[in-house]
């Protein structure tokens, strides 16, 4: 958290000592130099590299580069200032026929035009600065009273500055952007809106928007010493005013800039920015404070991935707080994760190619309108997850390419800052205020939001310099190897921040190697996930669902083997969106079969997703079998709830998940191999793989005993070995959910026999039918021990 600013200014007052501007602020000592080679662990010595811009030496060249817009102090120039014959007032009204200054003492002081609408007055023998209001009046015959903004101190202080030239900022968005202020000072209170930007290469900035109609010269930002940030701020600028940038690069170029820090965007296509205040107050606390002490490792996780636009399509925040709240609900997850809900020009990029990593979309509603729908999904026990995506980005001319006139998001080198595969920038990970960007936007979205977790997109395109790259099109680190050291220290920074700030979050890899450590701790030297996508597990097990029940005897290793490295990393099972999309078919078109067969297997595979160890993610419409894969433009095909054989599987996800949040055997040692043991890993004659779940380490508490037949004959009757003697209770049966109403095991008792099999001392018979899956609960156990319906 940053530090509280002292030297922030809390009046409209100057106190510089005569002769000085209000705008001046003591360089950094350190020389500038730019962002060249560099060794990992190794920060350039500043980011502001040389750029020749003309210092005005006399009032005459200042008026001509504040009129050309390439003034790079124009608080020098405008604003009040202690000369050695007075209190000078100077003010930019181009359209003005008269310009005067009322002094807080009352005093009048007309200004003359100077030159190309630069106006100036003098309060002779004045000893100090004091609060002013200019009177403007123009063609229309009024005197206008218009606060100046040239007469403010800087809204960023000192320490802001420091931290920001270390990237050390960890709240960066509270002092970069658009903020709005009030000041209180001798002639009443002093309403706008603070505007900053890192640039730290560009000739000048100008901020133009609705305010001023679009003015590309009325209102130039200065630049704070050797920060490489500009900042203005612009009285009786309120929220939900929209605004952009003008950046005059380091290639003389003028472009039009969205703020990379904007909270709030206008609508797409439209790509201005928009002044934000948050008005929203929060009802959460209940489930912030439960979240804090809560380990989200030893807790359920049962996570519904949804794409906001095609869940039921034209819907905004507000009605998805109402529909999809009472969906999740009643279906039994514990989490949604929504798909990249930052600001995105394309609707098919999903979200994946951003422009706005500060911004929620506006395309379902304001950003209090998110945190409204956030608020409601915690009310109702429902985590959120969000997708984050620090890999790369939209190539955009308007939003963060070349912000500055040269590469400054993205890395120089396009062996390092161009994405070959994706099309898009890789941000430069080894450049700290980049670093800084990036780490605080983590921190945003948890702290802002109160959303529970990150889910990282792309995490090995991140790790590996060679990634989607040939031979010649890559450069190696500093030890000759392909590994991003860089990258590294970016996601270890982003984890532990992340994780020292907001207790009981969770962040996310979608990694797809076997690069070691991903969630090992970072002062351990792992990359410090709390989770990592189980790929392995997800290409695995849809490759062995595609084959035909006869043949699947041949493939039965498919689903064995991710138990040869379940435990080392905490695994989180994904059958996502990009699973079922771009032609790959939905999950219940990846079996063959008849219909039967294929809804049947999809109940059994959900049944041992659920039943694995790891949390479980299932992209939305699996949970009712969708036939067509998944098309962003449209909503999901909700009118197969109107038939039976798709209703029993949306019916069974709901039987799931009350079963799975009820046994803490399922959830409690996901990532702990005590938690689990096979019964029979070898029946591939039989298609049939069976095991245990325990709750306990000890294995003494809860347990599960699952059978899962893959295979196209039912298994009757089965002798299925458990670990303790008394009653055991069929917990679920797939089978009952079929079509057809086949009756359900579910609640039968079985008394376990002394028999011993599958290597446990007793034993219990059970039928479990082609193309199923039982789970057997320990109802002796069951009684003496209180269930817990929900730890998270």
């Amino acid at each position: 958290m940053s530090p509280d600013h002292p030297d922030r200014p809390t009046t409209p007052e100057s106190s510089e000592l005569s002769g000085r501007s209000n705008a001046q602020i003591p360089p950094k000592t350190a020389a500038a130099a730019p962002d060249g080679p560099r060794e990992a662990g190794r920060e350039p010595a500043l980011v502001r590299e040389p750029v020749t811009v003309p210092v005005p030496t006399s009032p005459a060249e200042a008026i001509r580069a504040l009129v050309d817009g390439r003034h790079q102090q124009p608080h020098d120039l405008l604003g009040h200032h202690l000369e050695p014959e007075g209190l000078v007032i100077r003010a930019y009204r181009p359209f003005a026929r008269s310009v005067a200054a009322r002094l807080a003492d009352g005093e009048r002081v007309e200004l003359e035009h100077q030159s190309d609408g630069v106006w100036a007055g003098l309060l002779p023998g004045a000893a100090q600065t004091q609060d002013y209001r200019l009177l403007v009046t123009y063609a229309d015959g009024y005197e206008h009273v218009q606060d100046d903004p040239y007469r403010f101190a800087p809204t960023l202080g000192e320490i802001d500055l420091h931290l920001i030239g270390e990237g050390r900022h960890e709240q960066l968005w509270t002092v970069l952007g658009a903020h709005v202020h009030e000041y209180d000072g001798p002639m009443g209170t002093v309403r706008g809106t603070s505007f900053a930007v890192w640039a730290p290469r560009a000739q000048s900035v100008h901020v133009t928007g609705d305010f001023n109609r679009w003015d590309n010269r009325s209102h130039p930002m200065r630049l704070l010493g050797e920060s490489g940030v500009w900042e203005l701020f612009v009285p009786e600028v309120g929220e939900d005013t929209l605004y952009k940038f003008l950046v005059r690069g380091a290639d003389g170029r003028v472009q039009e800039k969205a703020d990379p820090m904007a909270r709030a965007t206008e609508l797409p296509p439209g790509r201005a920015s928009k002044v934000e205040r948050s008005h929203y107050e929060w009802s959460d606390g209940d489930w912030m404070r439960q979240r804090a002490e809560t380990n989200p490792h030893t807790a359920p996780m049962s996570v519904y991935e949804v794409h906001l636009g095609s869940w039921r399509q034209g819907q905004s925040y507000r009605e998805l707080a109402e529909h999809l709240v009472n969906y999740v609900s009643d279906i039994g997850f514990t989490h949604v994760e929504f798909m990249p809900v930052m600001e995105h020009p394309y609707p098919p990029s999903w979200g994946y190619h951003v422009t706005g990593y500060y911004a929620p979309t506006s395309r379902y509603g304001s950003p209090d309108d998110f945190r409204y729908l956030v608020d409601r999904l915690h009310q109702a026990g429902i985590g959120v997850i969000l997708d984050w995506v620090p890999g790369h980005f939209a190539t955009d001319p308007w939003a963060l390419a070349r912000f500055d006139g040269l590469p400054l998001y993205e890395h120089a080198d396009p062996r390092r800052g161009w994405h070959p595969e994706w099309g898009s920038y890789i941000f430069d990970f080894g450049r700290r205020q980049v670093r800084n960007f990036l780490v605080a936007n983590a921190v945003y979205w948890l702290e802002e939001f109160h959303v529970d977790g990150l889910r990282v997109d792309g995490v090995a395109s991140m790790l590996y310099l060679d990634y989607a790259r040939r031979d010649g099109e890559w450069v190696p680190n500093i030890h000759g190897g392909r590994e991003n050291l860089e990258a590294v220290a970016l996601l270890q920074e982003a984890n532990a921040t992340a994780y020292k700030r907001v207790p009981g979050i969770v962040t996310i890899a979608e990694e797809s190697t076997s690069w070691p450590g991903v969630t090992k701790p970072t002062h351990q030297g792992g990359l410090g996930f709390g989770l990592k996508w189980n790929m392995g597990w997800m290409n695995d097990s849809l490759r062995y669902l595609k084959e035909d029940p006869v043949h699947r005897q041949y493939h039965h290793n498919l689903l064995t083997f991710s138990l040869m490295y379940a435990y080392s990393e905490n695994y989180l099972l994904p059958i996502s969106h990009d699973e079922v999309v771009h032609g790959k078919g939905s999950l219940l078109r990846k079996i063959p079969g008849s219909r039967y067969d294929q809804l049947a297997t999809v109940r059994a595979f959900l049944a041992y997703l659920w039943s694995h160890p790891g949390k479980q993610l299932l992209f939305m419409g699996s949970e009712f079998a969708q036939e067509a894969e998944w098309a962003d433009g449209r909503s999901l095909d909700w009118w197969l709830l109107d038939h039976p054989s798709h209703y029993r599987v949306h019916n069974l996800v709901k039987e799931l998940n009350r079963v799975y949040r009820s046994n803490p055997a399922m959830w409690a040692l996901d990532s702990d191999p005590a938690g689990f043991e096979w019964l029979n890993a070898n029946d591939n004659a039989g298609n049939t793989y069976s095991y245990l779940r325990f709750g306990t380490p000890d294995r003494e508490g809860p347990v599960v005993a699952v059978v899962v037949n893959f295979g196209g004959m039912p298994r009757d009757p089965m002798r299925v070995g458990v670990p303790r003697p008394g009653r055991w209770e069929v917990a679920l049966d797939t089978s009952g959910f079929d079509e057809f109403g086949t009756p359900s095991q579910a609640g039968r008792i079985l008394e376990a026999q002394p028999v011993p099999a599958d290597g446990q001392p007793w034993s219990v018979e059970v039928t479990v039918a082609k193309l199923s899956a039982i789970y057997l609960t320990s109802v002796d156990e069951a009684a003496a021990q209180p269930h817990q319906e929900d730890a998270s």
